[in-house]
């Protein structure tokens, strides 16, 4: 567990631009979200030993002190960030990869099945990712989105349902550009 929180700390430092000093970790331990990264970790590690008391107390605290609900069976790989933790909720079977990103009042997952998300994953403010869809590697999911549909590797996707609009940064075609992007 220690290792793995230790990542998640290195990554969030990373994204923030500090440098990988035991400071810049001590620092991004202060910063919104990252109590709640550490009682998700602390949460799951009870879980998987087979510590149920711990583990809903963690669960609970999660809960009150982090304004999030993430399910002790969901399986989150190393360097997890969550910015502002308000509101995001996360069921107990979803699966993601290394490196995922999470803003505040992010749901994965819903009662009909969850997704799995891989590697390099970020999910803006608001966003929903919900259903039994799969996200592929390098994905980046757009404030308030509603993802319904499998997500290829390098998409960018926004809008209520979400649409692709870029792979790997490149313009997909036939989609028009909104006013609330650069013109094509």
């Amino acid at each position: 567990m220690l290792e793995t929180v230790r990542e998640d700390l290195r990554r969030k430092a990373e994204l923030l631009g500090l440098p990988p000093t035991l400071g810049s970790y001590v620092r991004v331990c202060g910063s919104e979200g990252s109590l709640t990264q550490i009682l998700v970790r602390a949460t799951h590690y009870c879980h998987a030993r087979g510590l149920r008391l711990p583990g809903l107390v963690l669960y609970r605290v999660t809960s009150l002190v982090g304004q999030a609900v993430v399910g002790r069976g969901a399986q989150l790989g190393p360097g997890l960030v969550i910015f502002h933790s308000n509101g995001i909720t996360i069921n107990s079977q979803v699966r993601a990869g290394k490196n995922l990103t999470l803003q505040h009042e992010v749901t994965l997952g819903y009662a009909d099945g969850s997704p799995v998300l891989g590697d390099n994953v970020f999910v803006g403010a608001g966003a929903k990712v919900i259903g039994p869809v799969r996200i592929g590697n390098d994905v980046r999911i757009g404030a308030n989105a509603v993802v319904t549909r499998d997500l290829p590797d390098g998409a960018t996707a926004v809008g209520v349902p979400a649409r692709v609009v870029r792979i790997y940064g490149k313009r997909v075609p036939g989609v028009a550009a909104s006013r609330d992007h650069e013109p094509a």
